[in-house]
């Protein structure tokens, strides 16, 4: 694939992308679709998206394309344990060569047995706040080209934004149900 029909490739994942992130509220889904969306697009061994939990002590699985379930139940990452996950989470994009060998890679043994080799990992931010990250995983040493890059970044973007509004979409939920079991009561006396 050239040059060109590469961008083309991205241009149309992201679309997409865009697409489900307005087609549903619901998290689950919207996660899921997106990292199929970078897998595809990025063709690449695998990809996740990980949560920061409300203690912003480890992160939580949000969805993944492309990992074993053994790979998915290796264990907490905890945030401390992970030299990685601290720098994602202020806010830089990370990659790693090769996570088998790296010592920032809180999981190395592990990943060499799923078969992964590289990680680029960008941060996902809404404003200024961190709430989690979204990785990507290849069965090959790999570099990334600045196109790749990018929409790694914009993909990330896109993602803290779709959880912000779900998130939005929840709170405004519960408060119409609230408001509205308060005027039944009011009228009922």
């Amino acid at each position: 694939m050239n040059v060109k029909d590469k961008e083309t490739n991205y241009f149309k994942s992201l679309y997409d992308v865009v697409r489900v992130i307005h087609s549903s509220l619901d998290v689950k889904i919207v996660l899921e679709e997106i990292v199929k969306s970078v897998v595809k697009a990025l063709d690449v061994k695998a990809s996740s998206i990980r949560l920061l939990d409300s203690r912003k002590r480890s992160l939580i699985m949000g969805a993944s394309c492309g990992l074993s379930k053994g790979y998915l139940k290796k264990g907490q990452v905890l945030v401390k344990q992970s030299g990685l996950d601290q720098k994602v989470l202020k806010g830089q994009l990370i990659y790693i060569k090769d996570v088998q060998t790296d010592p920032d890679f809180q999981y190395g043994a592990v990943a060499k047995t799923e078969g992964i080799k590289s990680v680029i990992v960008a941060p996902m931010a809404t404003g200024q706040k961190v709430i989690g990250m979204l990785r990507v995983y290849t069965g090959r040493v790999r570099e990334f080209s600045k196109q790749e890059i990018q929409f790694l970044e914009a993909v990330a973007n896109l993602s803290a934004l779709a959880l912000d509004n779900a998130r939005l979409h929840q709170v405004l939920q519960t408060d119409y149900d609230l408001l509205v079991a308060h005027k039944y009561r009011l009228d009922d006396n």
